[in-house]
């Protein structure tokens, strides 16, 4: 059978291939995509311990079977067409991805409404060094089928646990400037504390769950930056 095999952020440096196509036997799983690539290149072997799979656009442990035509991703550490990819729902929550400047305004008129006392809105933006190194610009990427229904998810499961009426998440992909926003995170409710605690809540689990990635340049060169999944995410190996 044939699968589509696609590689983010450091492994498709290291794969030097963004996608590929595997003809693999029956009873194939996708630990056997793992293993196969893992033979050709030894490093991704080393870093199984941090290496998350996804299997049609949802997180998946070695041993799930494989069908014709299945679509595989191997996803480093998470750090994370012109048109946002974006999903609104009934209950009025807004999730996207987007390559233009993002419209933290527009956000917060978009899910306030009259009952609502407070709006929370959090700005991830880029700063000018890391550990003193001076940044020139970010790089983000990210598995964009899967990463919209991760943050509807995990928006929808915030709006569900805090007295708060709606959400709004918003990632930056493409090339970002310092002082520009990377990701924006917006809450509106009735009273201000659970519109806070529900922001910080909802950038944490981006942070660990979405599969974004940022590459950051220097004067003197470049570099995926690795963050860390969550606790729960299905890695390849046990660290």
């Amino acid at each position: 059978m044939h699968v589509r095999v696609l590689f983010f952020g450091l492994l498709k440096d290291i794969c030097g291939a963004a996608e590929a196509r595997l003809d693999l036997p029956p009873g194939s799983t996708t630990g056997s995509v793992f293993d196969y690539y893992a033979s050709a290149f030894p490093k991704l072997r080393q870093m199984a311990s941090s290496i998350v799979l996804a299997r049609n656009h949802e997180f998946a442990g070695t041993g799930e079977a494989l069908a014709e035509g299945d679509e595989v991703a191997l996803l480093p550490p998470v750090s994370g067409g012109s048109e946002p990819s974006e999903i609104a729902d009934t209950e009025g929550n807004f999730f996207a991805l987007t390559r233009e400047v993002i419209d933290c305004r527009a956000l917060e008129a978009r899910i306030l409404q009259g009952h609502d006392g407070a709006v929370v809105t959090f700005q991830g933006v880029v700063r000018n060094n890391t550990r003193g190194r001076a940044t020139l610009r970010l790089e983000y990427e990210c598995y964009e089928a899967m990463a919209i229904r991760k943050m509807a998810e995990i928006g929808r499961e915030i709006a569900g646990q805090y007295a708060v009426s709606r959400i709004a998440m918003v990632h930056r992909l493409g090339t970002l400037e310092i002082g520009e926003a990377s990701v924006v995170v917006v809450v509106a409710a009735p009273h201000r504390k659970p519109a806070f605690e529900a922001a910080l809540e909802g950038i944490n689990r981006l942070k660990r769950l979405v599969p974004v990635w940022k590459k950051e340049f220097f004067a003197d060169g470049e570099v995926w930056v690795e963050g860390e999944w969550d606790t729960n995410a299905p890695r390849v190996a046990a660290s």
